[in-house]
């Protein structure tokens, strides 16, 4: 199985320093709905880690997360996609969980839910607790420079640059092209 970890808030849809809070709120970033149609079509497995303390924090709770995830999953698949399975941390970052980016949970989690190995799987964020979850997880990380991206390519020692890619759509063609040599 060819895996491809996505984070959410900042590589699929845009993200807010407010928490998107609503279904309604939720808005694709141009061109990242067809890039997971086109990872998908190319017979790729898609799943999303992504940490929604809003839940702890209040601001919303678990039905209002998922009827964000269905909207989400109803545009992914309208585009030709398919999301196999989204992993979440609804705990506040003062919580101590393992789950919480840059804790490594919500990626094991992944790969025991889909019986894969993380082991070089790509995993596409655009913050440094995705990056350092990745590599703590023995994965790709694959920075993406939507949401946070260009904030943390900026922040980061060039030592610790991972790949890096405009945008999720970017990222995904250079994932296919390698695939394809």
């Amino acid at each position: 199985m060819r895996l491809v970890i996505l984070d959410r808030d900042g590589v699929i849809n845009h993200d807010s320093p407010d928490f998107i809070r609503s279904a309604g709120e939720w808005r694709p970033i141009p061109g990242s709905l067809e890039a997971i149609a086109t990872l998908t079509q190319a017979g790729v497995t898609i799943a999303v880690a992504t940490n929604q303390s809003g839940i702890g924090r209040g601001l919303f709770d678990m039905p209002t997360l998922e009827a964000i995830h269905a909207r989400m999953l109803e545009k992914v698949e309208a585009a030709g996609g398919r999301i196999e399975t989204i992993a979440i941390c609804p705990h506040r970052p003062d919580e101590g969980c393992d789950c919480r980016k840059p804790g490594t949970g919500m990626l094991e989690q992944i790969a025991a839910r889909l019986g894969a190995s993380l082991t070089g799987v790509p995993f596409i964020g655009d913050s440094k607790r995705d990056i350092e979850a990745a590599r703590a997880a023995d994965a790709r990380p694959i920075l993406v420079l939507t949401g946070d991206g260009r904030r943390t390519a900026a922040s980061l020692d060039p030592v610790q640059m991972p790949e890096v890619f405009d945008d999720l759509a970017a990222a995904a063609k250079s994932l296919i092209r390698e695939a394809r040599d």
